[in-house]
């Protein structure tokens, strides 16, 4: 095919007269320009053809057994010292500061997804089980009691869950069912936070 016959196919345009010109007046025809999506319109296109939760706490699901069952989307892992939380406007999780003395998460930490507490903040949920997980990943935890928390003033409760699916803890129904020590550990661990915060909001 020859180079004028590629432009008339590509652009719709009348025929050219045999010398890779418009037989009007003897210009080439021009292929007409597209308009390129802005980089968000693009992304935002591509989560509505793919079906996905494009906000942990706002678009995924609390699921359908709750509130026995239910999602919660874990922001620390259990063991680390670095205290990540969600970044409410863009749905990432971010480092928010390395916990001060040598206190450490003594079990997985995240929030419920679809909640708001007295701060504004969704629901927070300690879930207790054997290892540590990816921050950002959600699982299906059961609650098992309340731990009331202060903090600055507002209401700042904890849900203490477990794994739904973690054979060694799925049966605990209620938190005096735990052992002594572990119940004695968890309390522990906010009192210490709590104790530190005035450093931290000094430092």
């Amino acid at each position: 095919m020859a180079p004028s016959q590629e432009v008339t196919a590509a652009t719709k345009e009348p025929s050219t007269n045999g010398n890779g010109t418009n037989g009007t007046n003897g210009t080439a025809a021009a292929a007409p320009k597209t308009k390129t999506p802005a980089l968000n319109e693009r992304i935002l296109s591509s989560i509505t053809r793919r079906s996905v939760a494009a906000h942990p706490w706002h678009d995924l699901e609390i699921g359908p057994d709750a509130p026995t069952i239910f999602n919660c989307v874990i922001e620390i892992p259990k063991g680390s010292k670095i205290k990540y939380e969600l970044d409410k406007k863009t749905g990432l999780i971010k480092v928010d500061r390395v916990l001060y003395s040598s206190v450490v998460y003594p079990h997985n930490y995240g929030f419920i997804p679809r909640t708001l507490c007295d701060d504004d903040d969704p629901i927070d949920v300690l879930v207790i089980m054997q290892e540590p997980v990816v921050p950002g990943c959600f699982l299906r935890a059961k609650a098992i009691g309340l731990m009331p928390m202060i903090d600055q003033g507002e209401a700042d409760d904890k849900i203490i869950a477990v794994c739904a699916d973690d054979p060694e803890y799925r049966h605990f129904n209620d938190i005096k069912e735990l052992p002594p020590h572990r119940l004695a550990e968890i309390r522990r661990f906010f009192e210490d936070c709590e104790s530190l915060m005035p450093l931290i909001r000094s430092g």
